[in-house]
């Protein structure tokens, strides 16, 4: 399986090392709380808000150079839309794998 990796991000800042430590913050701080808030609607069984939740995190999952998870956080996303988990397993666990991911920047 694809790993997280930080190469958008190297290649987006051209070299800037302020830039990437930037985009790295935002990711910790962002990641977390968009993911909480998933797993919130999705408890709650607010599915057009589960479905826009990851809208959001697929952005991160690209950006970490998941292009089979960004597949797969897309594929999810429409599945929501029209009523349906597909997906909701695989995507899970690409956050799962971001998590743990994200604790050793």
């Amino acid at each position: 399986m694809e790993q997280p990796n930080l190469s958008a991000i190297h290649e987006l800042s051209n070299g800037d090392k302020t830039f990437e430590e930037k985009i790295f913050n935002v990711i910790k701080r962002e990641f977390p709380e968009e993911k909480a808030r998933y797993f919130s609607n999705l408890e709650k069984g607010e599915y057009i808000k589960v479905a826009e939740d990851v809208h959001k995190l697929k952005h991160k999952i690209s950006i970490l150079g998941l292009e089979k998870g960004y597949e797969i956080a897309t594929d999810y996303e429409k599945s929501l839309k029209s009523g349906t988990y597909d997906r909701k397993e695989e995507f899970e666990k690409v956050l799962q794998m971001i998590t743990e991911y994200i604790h050793t920047l």
